[in-house]
């Protein structure tokens, strides 16, 4: 792994300690008006809390257990790099994802996916793999630049560190395109079990399962945006979606391999 670096922080209990590499690159700005940076102050991680806490609590109705109000906080925040996207006239953050390494998972000692999945099977992977959560957009900017520019970030985080796996819970909201979220994460579980299943051996259990088997999985629903885009990106589905009281909502546990990146994403993203 690529040598740390130290950044300035105004509460160490927050941040990591010491920051892997890319984390205190300078903001890049993008055609589209925005620009993508890595949290380097509490302010900025407390920014990227407040719009999560506004798209989850505010618009998908979850009871977020937080200590501080109007912020979506939680233990794994204080081991996570954060990455942020901004709009640059107004300098909102409009996007934000957390990132979880290999050594800060074993420092907090589990990843959040551990709570949600039994990941005995991906023990091989762990050396070399990411969680990637908590990801969001303001509902004013969910258009391809701000995830473009959210996944180039994590690549280009990725590739320098010599990290080569993401995984994660990909979320089906309570009401998808009108839909009750059971139905409509059973639907897209025998839909993508078809098509995107991982390998067994990296097959994952539920610790609460979605009773896909009293549910209606024949509904011809598309999956969330964030879910199609990660399909397009080459990622896997581990296995049947788990549930998730707090958010109320279906999980879907997905991979992604930097390898299995098609090449038109991979020219883009990394430049090869």
């Amino acid at each position: 792994m690529n040598s740390q670096v130290t950044v300035p922080q105004i509460d160490t209990g927050l941040l990591p300690v010491a920051l892997i590499q890319t984390s205190n690159a300078p903001a890049k700005s993008t055609a589209q008006g925005i620009e993508v940076s890595w949290a380097r102050h509490l302010d900025h991680v407390r920014a990227a809390q407040r719009l999560r806490f506004d798209v989850f609590a505010g618009e998908m109705g979850a009871r977020l257990n937080t200590p501080i109000p109007g912020h979506d906080v939680d233990l794994f925040d204080n081991y996570c790099e954060h990455v942020l996207v901004r709009d640059q006239a107004t300098q909102q953050v409009i996007g934000t994802y957390r990132v979880l390494t290999p050594v800060q998972a074993k420092r907090v000692g589990s990843t959040y996916s551990d709570t949600e999945f039994d990941l005995t099977r991906l023990r091989t992977l762990r050396e070399r793999m990411v969680e990637l959560g908590r990801s969001c957009v303001h509902p004013d900017h969910r258009h391809g630049g701000v995830i473009m520019a959210l996944w180039g970030a994590l690549a280009e985080f990725m590739m320098r560190n010599q990290l080569d796996t993401m995984i994660g819970c990909a979320s089906v909201p309570m009401l998808h395109n009108g839909i009750v979220s059971g139905d409509a994460a059973a639907s897209i579980w025998s839909q993508l079990k078809e098509t995107h299943l991982a390998p067994i051996e990296y097959h994952v259990r539920p610790r609460l399962p979605l009773p896909v088997e009293q549910l209606d999985c024949t509904l011809a629903v598309e999956p969330p945006a964030l879910i199609k885009g990660y399909l397009r990106l080459g990622a896997k589905v581990l296995g049947a979606p788990a549930w998730d009281p707090d958010f109320n909502s279906a999980d879907l546990p997905m991979l992604m391999r930097i390898a299995d990146l098609p090449p038109r994403y991979r020219k883009h993203f990394l430049g090869v």
